[in-house]
């Protein structure tokens, strides 16, 4: 019995698959004739048949696909080496980081160190200045003390001869009697006389 794709009756699930079993058919064929159609056999309709659904299946479905994947590999690349450049864009800004960090610390230290530096000698500045000032101050207070000393002995020695004179002054009141009073002034006279 020869079956119904040999018979020309098409099959449901379609052209293709009567083109991939057209070489079955020829072999279940044997010695049998095959029916022509256009005065050619049926197998070489089927293998232009085949070849035109080869064609179209290339053109239409493995250019796009190669195209396809194809682009899909220049992305795949294309963004493998951006990658790359960035990663290397990384390294280098972590060195520059690293070296900047460095770089910062030991300007840090410097900063740190000229910073002590400066305050230790401002501080012996500070101190020296206030050592010349409190000797300053000690020295305007003694000459300001010994102004005082000096004005208070003055005051004292004023004090002190006021006092003799007015106390000199009672007692020469009390014990001069005129007779006294009058030999006194002879003699003073004799001796402005005598000085003459």
């Amino acid at each position: 019995m020869t079956p119904p794709s040999l018979r020309g009756e098409p099959r449901a699930s379609g052209r293709g698959v009567l083109l991939a079993a057209a070489p079955l058919a020829l072999a279940f064929q044997g010695a049998e004739e095959a029916p022509k159609v256009l005065g050619l056999p049926q197998w070489i309709w089927q293998l232009v048949n085949l070849a035109l659904f080869l064609a179209v299946l290339v053109y239409f479905v493995a250019r796009p696909l190669t195209a396809a994947f194809r682009k899909r590999q220049l992305d795949v690349e294309e963004r493998l080496r951006e990658a790359r450049q960035r990663r290397d864009e990384a390294k280098r800004l972590e060195s520059e980081i690293r070296e900047r960090m460095a770089k910062v610390e030991i300007e840090i230290a410097e900063i740190r160190a000229r910073g002590e530096a400066d305050g230790e000698a401002e501080k012996r500045t500070l101190v020296a200045r206030a050592d010349q000032e409190a000797e300053r101050v000690r020295r305007d207070a003694d000459a300001e003390m010994e102004r005082r000393l000096v004005y208070a002995r003055e005051e004292l020695r004023r004090a002190a001869a006021d006092l003799v004179a007015s106390s000199a002054r009672e007692r020469v009141e009390r014990e001069i009697n005129e007779d006294d009073r009058r030999r006194l002034l002879e003699e003073s006279v004799a001796k402005l006389g005598g000085g003459r």
